[in-house]
């Protein structure tokens, strides 16, 4: 099972076909060097920047949450919380297996330039669901492992509420619609068409691994096969609906 994913950076090189960016998937135990790389011998996640070390650290990939080791003497990384407010950890030099408990996160590399940086996201993040805390034997890991805090779970209501509120509603939410929705909740202000399908994608390919083909008109197959799994196996409840702002008064006739 892969419990971190590894978003490299936005190379030419390591982009896919439909403009996602390259992924390496890990599993528990698995290790990944990132660094500019040594001649003839390449590292899993390359950062470019000339003020990078050739092999600048390690990631270990864990159950439900990874491990960043700082093979730096002299420099400090710091690892953004992508779904918080500002929360971040710092891995001093030299530190080796340092815990990241983020599922969205940015490592970020002093460099020359801009900082480099890469995502790292641990999507595995298991939740008690109604086993004794002292039960023996193996955990059980839940298939649809969703965190209501998260930006990512803000937009899945949003494309079901509709259909929470009226089960007979035909349509959908657009990208569009969806920042309409959110923008005034203090979390999303930022929030743009481009980030929503980032998060529909990161729910179809990697938290519900939705794998049916859709249909070809950009975002919508996607949509709606989100939508209907979602609602299916009560992923998104009517209790959920009060994480959303308060709905416009309807318009006088």
């Amino acid at each position: 099972m892969d419990t971190v994913i590894v978003q490299l950076p936005d190379q030419k090189a390591e982009m896919r076909p439909g403009g996602r960016p390259g992924l390496l998937r890990m599993g528990p135990g698995e290790t990944a060097v990132f660094g500019r790389g040594e001649p003839g011998r390449a590292v899993a996640v390359p950062l470019s920047d000339q003020g990078v070390s050739r092999r600048a650290g390690e990631i270990t990939a864990a159950e439900d949450y990874w491990r960043l080791s700082n093979f730096s003497a002299t420099a400090t990384y710091v690892v953004e919380n992508l779904e918080g407010a500002g929360e971040h950890v710092k891995v001093a030099p030299g530190r080796l297996g340092a815990p990241v408990p983020f599922e969205f996160s940015r490592v970020l590399l002093p460099a020359l330039g801009e900082p480099a940086s890469f995502k790292v996201f641990a999507p595995q993040h298991a939740y008690l669901e109604g086993e004794s805390a002292g039960a023996e034997g193996e955990r059980t890991v839940s298939p649809f492992a969703l965190d209501p805090t998260a930006k990512y779970f803000l937009v899945l209501l949003a494309l079901c509420e509709p259909r929470l509120r009226s089960p007979s509603a035909a349509t959908v939410p657009g990208a569009t619609d969806v920042v309409a929705r959110l923008r005034a909740l203090p979390s999303c202000r930022g929030l743009t068409r481009s980030a929503v399908n980032y998060h529909i994608d990161y729910l179809v390919f990697t938290k519900l691994r939705l794998r049916e083909p859709f249909d070809d008109d950009r975002c919508g197959g996607k949509r709606e096969e989100l939508a209907a799994l979602a609602l299916k196996f009560d992923l998104v409840r009517e209790e959920h609906l009060a994480l959303l702002p308060p709905r416009p008064p309807a318009a006088r006739p």
